[in-house]
C-alpha cells in the first residue's frame, strides 16, 4: 500500500509550516530527517488525517480525505512524538489495546499469540504485567511501537520512535522495525534526528527544511557533506562503507 501526500502545505494561525510538500511512502523504509522545526511531525499529522492540509494525501491512488475514518486508520498507524502514560493498564493490555478496532466481546487466541509475539520481538516479556506508569521512557517507547504494530497496518507512520532510547535501543528498536516492514511488506515512514540511523535502515530518505522537501532519495545520494552543510550548518565527513551504507562524522558548525 502507498501513502503520498501531493502539494501539501499547512499552516497554524496563518504561519507557514509545510509548503507544497510531494511525498511517497511506498513499501520499505522511509525516512523523513530535517532540524528543528523543520515540520516533520507536523506533515506527519498531515498524512495520518489528524491535520488537513492544502493539497491531496493519496492512498493508493484514492482521495484519503474520502475515507472514513476506520478506512483510513484500519491500514495506517501512527505513533505521536510525545506519548500519555495516564492509563492504569499494564504492559500487555497497552500492547492489545493496539487491536481495538479488531476485537469483538472476547480476544481471540489469535490476539492473545500476535501480543506475547511483539512483546518476545522488543523483549517486553518480563515487563508484560507492570503497569505501563512504572516504566522508564525508553521502555514506554517500545511499548508503544509494539502496540502501533499490533494494529497490523499496511502503513506505519512513527515520529521519532527513538527519541527515548540510548544508542543500543535506537539500532536495535530500527532494525526489528526494518525487519517487519520488510517480512510484512508494510510501508513505514519514520522522522528521525541521527542521520546515521536514517543512513542504516532507510531505503528513502526525504529531507526537510523549512517546510519544504530539499532532496530525497536513496541515503547515499541524499547524505552528503554538501547536504549536511547547507541544511544542519553542520560540516561533517561522509564515507561510504563495504555495504553501501554512508556514515557521518560531524566535525563542527560549517562556515
Amino acid at each position: 500500500m502507498i501513502l503520498e501526500g501531493r502539494d501539501l502545505s499547512f499552516a497554524y494561525h496563518s504561519l507557514p509550516v509545510l509548503e507544497n510538500v510531494d511525498i511517497r511512502i511506498a513499501p520499505g523504509v522511509t525516512a523523513i530527517i530535517g532540524p528543528n522545526a523543520a515540520g516533520k511531525s507536523t506533515l506527519m499529522k498531515c498524512l495520518a488525517g489528524l491535520l488537513v492540509p492544502q493539497g491531496q494525501v493519496r492512498l493508493d491512488g484514492g482521495d484519503a480525505r474520502r475515507l472514513s475514518t476506520r478506512s483510513l486508520t484500519d491500514p495506517v498507524s501512527y505513533l505521536p512524538q510525545n506519548l500519555s502514560t495516564q492509563a492504569a493498564l499494564t504492559v500487555f493490555e497497552t500492547v492489545l489495546l493496539g487491536r481495538f478496532h479488531k476485537l469483538r466481546w472476547r480476544v481471540s487466541a489469535d490476539d492473545v499469540r500476535l501480543v506475547e509475539g511483539l512483546l518476545e520481538e522488543f523483549d517486553l516479556v518480563d515487563l508484560s504485567g507492570r503497569n505501563i506508569t512504572e516504566l522508564s521512557g525508553g521502555q514506554l517507547q517500545m511499548v508503544s511501537i509494539a502496540q502501533a504494530l499490533a494494529r497490523d497496518p499496511c502503513v506505519l507512520l512513527l515520529d521519532e520512535p527513538t527519541s527515548n532510547l540510548d544508542l543500543q535501543h535506537q539500532f536495535e528498536i530500527c532494525s526489528i522495525i526494518a525487519g517487519l516492514t520488510g517480512s510484512r511488506g508494510m510501508s513505514t515512514a519514520m522522522a528521525l534526528h541521527d542521520l546515521n540511523v536514517a543512513a542504516r535502515f532507510a531505503d528513502i530518505v526525504y529531507v526537510l527544511k523549512d517546510g519544504t522537501i530539499q532532496c530525497s532519495g536513496p541515503p547515499a545520494d541524499v547524505l552528503t557533506e554538501a547536504m549536511i552543510s547547507e541544511v544542519y550548518r553542520v560540516a561533517s565527513r561522509v564515507t561510504i562503507d563495504a555495504a553501501g551504507i554512508p556514515l557521518i562524522t560531524p566535525l563542527g558548525l560549517a562556515r
